[in-house]
């Protein structure tokens, strides 16, 4: 659970991987083998998920969710402003946020325990030493491997929660997820992962490179103090107590498109991240302070470009219903706006896609 900004015990590589002569394993996969792919991550070749992932899918026509408006009550939506949950912490080595890594090709992997056996991807992990881990309780690894290995395929997402390193085999983490970034596959119906949702993490976080360019095309993952006993498409899984007037996991949030900040207020970083909320909004993916919305550990944020973000209100959001561009429950592919799919399924009546 995350329900403050907290500092990393090691920072994450945000540009340029780190490089070996080792060859032992092959070359990363090109880019012309990733077509169709969504936003690529910093250093890799490797997509956060295809271009028709939902977290990829824009959601400005969808229509309001009937339970809006009572679940945003329950996150004291009124009286809330949005809090971004990275950013500078006052030491330059250690800023708030989530960190990440790109996996060197020489990397040995390793087998770890984990607390929730049952529903971890139990094989070899590339955790080592230097594996930046994120600081505080929920100790989140995230490590992107753009290389096959002999357990897993080029551009795997590997995530563990609680995660302590230890030589030997020793290692142990409360939960192990993966994933094909090059796939739509979701986890098994019921299955956590690094995140109470079962949902991967890495994709959903504001990056720096992604905002310094001024395109960020993905949902942005946030918490919720109060989550109910269900989920919600893409959502795998439920961490919440029998109260249904609080949002369920995966319930996607959009930011009203009347919104806005002037630029005196909001740069164009900030600028970059309202329209993405607005264009693709927020998925709820775990349990933690109401409105905290998560980023990378990034050392070149800034105390003007997170402060800026904090003039959001919450009371700016709606919840929008998403059901419609589901294709299979098992995939997170997604109907995809001006399709004639998405217009016969998701083409919401006058009126009801809210603002």
């Amino acid at each position: 659970m995350i329900g403050a900004a907290t500092a990393v015990l090691s920072l994450a590589l945000v540009a340029t991987p780190m490089t070996s002569n080792a060859t032992t394993r092959p070359r990363p996969v090109s880019s012309s083998a990733a077509r169709l792919a969504g936003p690529t991550f910093p250093g890799t070749n490797c997509p956060a998920f295809p271009a028709d992932d939902v977290w990829n899918t824009a959601i400005t026509s969808l229509p309001v969710d009937a339970n809006s408006a009572t679940w945003l009550a329950s996150m004291s939506s009124s009286s809330t402003y949005l809090h971004p949950d990275y950013g500078p912490s006052g030491d330059p080595h250690a800023p708030y946020g989530i960190p990440w890594t790109v996996v060197r090709k020489s990397t040995v992997f390793t087998h770890l325990t984990f607390d929730y056996a049952s529903e971890s991807n139990r094989r070899p992990y590339p955790l080592t030493a230097s594996t930046p881990v994120e600081g505080g309780s929920d100790r989140h690894a995230l490590m992107v491997d753009p290389y096959r290995s002999a357990s897993s395929a080029a551009c795997t997402l590997f995530e563990t929660y609680d995660t302590y390193y230890h030589p030997a085999g020793r290692s142990t983490a409360g939960s192990g997820a993966t994933w094909n970034l090059r796939s739509n596959s979701l986890r098994p119906a019921g299955f956590t992962s690094a995140d109470a949702a079962g949902l991967p993490i890495l994709p959903g976080l504001v990056n720096y490179n992604e905002v310094a360019s001024h395109a960020m095309d993905h949902a942005i993952r946030f918490t919720a103090d109060c989550t109910q006993e269900s989920y919600l498409w893409p959502a795998r899984h439920e961490a919440g107590q029998n109260n249904t007037s609080c949002p369920p996991m995966g319930a996607r949030f959009r930011l009203n498109a009347s919104f806005s900040l002037p630029a005196s207020q909001c740069s164009a970083f900030c600028q970059t991240v309202l329209t993405t909320m607005k264009t693709y909004g927020l998925i709820l993916a775990d349990n933690g302070s109401n409105w905290y919305f998560q980023g990378t550990a990034d050392t070149r944020w800034t105390y003007t470009e997170v402060d800026q973000l904090k003039a959001i209100p919450a009371n700016q959001f709606v919840a929008v219903d998403e059901s419609c561009l589901m294709i299979s429950a098992n995939s997170a592919q997604a109907l995809q706006p001006g399709t004639p799919a998405y217009q016969a399924k998701c083409a919401s009546p006058t009126g009801t896609s809210g603002t």
